[in-house]
């Protein structure tokens, strides 16, 4: 409804009454917080996503995974984080997109073979890693399994 004022008039507010509609500029101060709350949680993801950032990064796997952590950091950690935290070049396996039911042991040997394509993340695709043999990559999974239990993922 428009009055002589120029000012558009909502016939019914929140509370059921005729309210002023100021529109564009409630609009646009809503957008700008949103914007805002979007800037304070990416930067807190970011900071959350730096290498070593979560408390698997600190611990020691127990002898049975000690190798598979060995591999794990020296193929893995560059994009995925000391102790699968994550980076800002991957993601972490500390998250229940990698939880067993979802990705299996499966889907990580055939990201090692043939890389991924980006579905989950906004890191870009994976490509295949070389130089690893089935086994390796076995330990390597067992290790991630371990630390996904550590962190509370079954």
């Amino acid at each position: 409804m428009r009055f002589d004022d120029g000012v558009d008039y909502h016939p019914r507010g929140m509370c059921g009454g005729g309210v002023k509609n100021r529109g564009r500029g409630m609009r646009r101060g809503m957008g700008f917080f949103v914007l805002g709350l979007l800037a304070c949680w990416g930067a807190a993801a970011c900071s959350r996503s730096e290498p070593g950032a979560g408390p698997a990064a600190a611990v020691e796997a127990p002898a049975e995974h000690a190798d598979g952590q060995r591999l794990f950091e020296a193929r893995c950690a560059g994009c995925h984080g000391t102790g699968a935290t994550g980076t800002r070049r991957g993601p972490p396996f500390l998250s229940k997109i990698y939880e067993p039911s979802h990705h299996g042991d499966a889907a990580f040997v055939l990201a090692v073979q043939r890389g991924v394509s980006a579905h989950h993340w906004g890191f870009g695709n994976m490509p295949p890693i070389s130089g690893l043999s089935e086994d390796e990559v076995r330990r390597i999974i067992g290790y991630v399994r371990w630390v996904q239990r550590q962190a509370g993922i079954q």
